[in-house]
């Protein structure tokens, strides 16, 4: 078997770290909804030649994170009120179940992280943060889905998360918090219970009532 090359080898690591860091950035919002981008100004920015700037891009289209119009545009997606409506379903269908799976093995020291996650959060809501707040929400989920050893279902929510987003920086602005999601004290407190049932309604309750509110 042939060695790949180093160029390369050097183009996919290239591929990859960029990939990997627009990911996260559009995950945690810090780009906003309909925000354009450019091969050119990807290249720009990461110090890449224009394959890796394309193959990053055209993987985070492939998931949805970012939109390309029949133009040719490529920008992070303004979603329609339906949409909406269809991802935070996805949610209320996915997260429950990660949640129930990860019950088992939800063991004190994994719930004692999860409230120092939420304490942060609490934090950052006083600074009004939105990015920091939207990355430690969802280390909570994360940290609880882990448990669940399911990890196809957990990368279909990290998809939907993905494609969220934008618009989940858009929600933040409209909640106005002033303290951490009220549902994150019934998702511990159900945990802490064993409480199946209540960590279910608990979790769909989180996951779609801010995203009923940005439809609405």
């Amino acid at each position: 078997m042939m060695n790949p090359r180093p160029t390369e080898t050097g183009a996919a690591v290239a591929h990859d770290r960029v990939y990997r860091a627009l990911r996260s950035r559009i995950m945690y919002g810090e780009v906003p909804p309909g925000e354009a981008m450019t091969l050119r100004g990807v290249g720009r920015e990461f110090g890449v030649s224009m394959t890796p700037a394309r193959e990053a891009i055209r993987r985070l289209v492939s998931e949805g994170a970012l939109f390309l119009s029949v133009s040719g545009r490529v920008s992070t997606p303004e979603l329609s009120n339906e949409r909406i409506e269809e991802l935070a379903s996805i949610r209320a269908l996915l997260e429950p179940e990660l949640a129930s799976r990860a019950l088992p093995r939800a063991h004190p020291a994994l719930i004692e992280r999860m409230e120092a996650i939420n304490a942060q959060i609490a934090q950052v809501i006083a600074k009004r943060d939105a990015v920091a707040y939207i990355r430690l929400n969802l280390e909570f989920h994360r940290t609880l889905y882990l448990r669940a050893q399911a990890p196809a279902m957990l990368a279909l929510a990290e998809t939907v998360w993905l494609q969220m987003g934008p618009t989940m920086r858009a929600l933040y602005g409209r909640l106005g918090r002033t303290e951490s999601p009220p549902h994150h004290k019934l998702i511990l407190a159900a945990l802490k219970a064993g409480d199946e049932p209540g960590l279910r309604l608990a979790l769909r309750a989180d996951v779609t009532q801010g995203l009923r509110l940005l439809a609405n």
